[in-house]
């Protein structure tokens, strides 16, 4: 009842500024319109409320509603979703002239709605902050601290850690079941990110309690956009949903905010030995320079302030969900249809034991292994064009209005590009909907004469699972990473089928991630050594 009750307000309001709208609109000349770009056609909407219906859904659940209006429409379409002008676009040519070639016009985000406001401190976070310096200082901060490539072997130790779990878990399912693969997923991609993010080894309750308080807010997500319409009648109309909304938060503080000071602690400590020491350190092979420890001294540029502690919790928020659910979801695809595919599966076990020789299956394949397997980096690719975890950028905004093609892209409207609708092109990939890794093999005619796959586009997006251009997600070289250590682990360790009779569907299921409908059930058995 209460959102019917917005929906009337929000229509007799309408009604009544309608005139005026069209007034706005009437003065324009014709001809004067034909001479300028005009923004990618759309459906009508109410003036100035827009189309309520489509406040309430978030970017995935708008998909189904995007391609039949690019079939009929075009490349480009725009929808107002509650007073802003969105507009989508599905063409590739159009998103690397954007991204990429006109990267610095079409870099920056949208004002942050009410909801986003606070859950990003106001955007000063990476992902939603302006296009400026403190965008780039948080930026700088990911990449160099502790995305830098030898931030990253560094943490070789964790990544074997998890792996240790993961198999241990795995191995645990009773006699005869199948496995209900995504929990398990999900758990270990949280440990590593969480020691990666925090520095510790928690013990499993801890981990729960932290992955607890993060889910609580993503599952909810889409319950509470409805809250950025119009706050202010919002928090008459749905003063439960609010509450809800700020309890969630406090549980999330209260859990992260005493382990941002233990940490504090942790560093203040060792700075302290290393000058007790003459600057001197004993290695400690089970330290680990964790991401709030680069948080805890940073300073923003512009307000010339250390971060406060709700923006560390937020970044720290934001780098557990960015790297937890968007690699076990992926990892998920690409069990799934080695699962579906068996003949797929085997070739990658032969090409993983062709590296790792006599070595028992119990040993660890390393990062250094990897480097040697083409086709599970084919494989690893595959799986991210056929079911890219996001199947939309976040929104992009531009600071003036600007041209994109023929198309006028508004000041105040968001622009976003249609990730899954690239990947799936059938000008570029023969057969876009099938599984088929051997097209990105570096000897295969139909890739770039023989040049390995470019994943940035920035020589010409062919897919984009982790955007393009400017804002492109900085730690897509980790997640390739850890998506080919695990899968490479865990064929080595397992082998992976079906259920007896039973076909692994590939139907999806939009939640924060584009997920399995169907999420995967597959029988495990341990390889034996030959």
């Amino acid at each position: 009842m209460e959102f019917w009750s917005l929906i009337l307000i929000s229509v007799a309001i309408s009604t009544l500024i309608r005139p005026l709208f069209n007034l706005l609109f009437i003065s324009k000349k014709p001809t004067e319109l034909e001479s300028h770009p005009q923004i990618p056609p759309g459906p009508p909407a109410f003036p100035i409320i827009g189309n309520l219906f489509w406040l309430r859904r978030s970017l995935s659940e708008l998909e189904s509603v995007l391609r039949p209006l690019h079939a009929k429409l075009g490349p480009a379409v725009t929808l107002r979703i509650g007073s802003r002008t969105a507009i989508f676009v599905a063409d590739r040519s159009l998103a690397h002239q954007a991204l990429v070639q006109n990267g610095a016009v079409f870099s920056n985000r949208p004002p942050a709605l009410a909801v986003s406001k606070i859950i990003t401190s106001n955007q000063h976070n990476i992902s939603s902050a302006f296009y400026g310096p403190t965008w780039r200082t948080l930026r700088r901060n990911l990449t160099s601290e502790i995305l830098h490539p030898s931030r990253v072997k560094s943490y070789g130790l964790a990544r074997k850690w998890v792996l240790d779990i993961l198999k241990d878990r795995l191995r645990s399912k009773p006699d005869g079941e199948p496995v209900k693969v995504m929990g398990h997923l999900q758990f270990a991609m949280f440990c590593l990110l969480v020691l990666m993010c925090f520095g510790d080894k928690l013990d499993e309750e801890q981990i729960k309690k932290v992955e607890h308080v993060e889910r609580q807010l993503l599952v909810n997500s889409s319950r509470f956009n409805v809250l950025s319409f119009w706050p202010l009648f919002s928090k008459i109309f749905f003063r439960k949903r609010w509450a809800q909304f700020f309890q969630y938060r406090k549980e999330q503080a209260d859990v992260l905010v005493p382990m941002i000071r233990a940490r504090k602690v942790v560093v203040e400590e060792r700075l302290a030995k290393a000058g007790n020491d003459g600057g001197s350190q004993e290695k400690d092979q089970e330290h680990v320079v964790s991401y709030v420890d680069t948080l805890l001294g940073l300073q923003l540029p512009e307000e010339k302030r250390n971060l406060t502690e709700d923006e560390i919790v937020n970044l720290c928020n934001e780098f557990l969900n960015a790297g937890t659910d968007t690699t076990s979801t992926a990892l998920q695809w690409i069990l799934a249809n080695l699962v579906k595919y068996p003949e797929i599966q085997d070739k990658l076990f032969l090409e993983i034991k062709g590296v790792m020789g006599d070595k028992d299956v119990e040993e660890e394949v390393k990062e250094e292994d990897l480097q040697r397997m083409p086709y599970l980096k084919a494989v690893v690719l595959e799986g991210l064009r056929r079911h890219p975890p996001g199947h939309f950028v976040l929104p992009h905004a531009v600071t003036e209005d600007a041209v994109l093609g023929k198309y006028l892209v508004p000041k105040k409207g968001t622009i976003n590009f249609m990730v899954a609708e690239m990947g799936w092109d059938p000008k570029v990939w023969e057969d876009p909907m099938a599984f088929k890794p051997e097209r990105f093999l570096i000897n295969n005619n139909n890739n770039n004469g023989g040049e390995a796959f470019d994943i940035t586009g920035s020589r010409e997006i062919k897919m984009m699972p982790f955007g393009a251009g400017r804002r492109i997600c900085p730690g897509y070289a980790l997640a390739l990473l850890h998506l080919e250590y695990f899968v490479a682990n865990l064929i080595w360790n397992f082998e992976w089928k079906a259920r007896d009779g039973d076909e692994v569907d590939l139907s999806e299921k939009p939640e924060f991630t584009m997920v399995m409908k169907y999420p995967l059930q597959a029988y495990i058995s341990p390889r034996m050594r030959i």
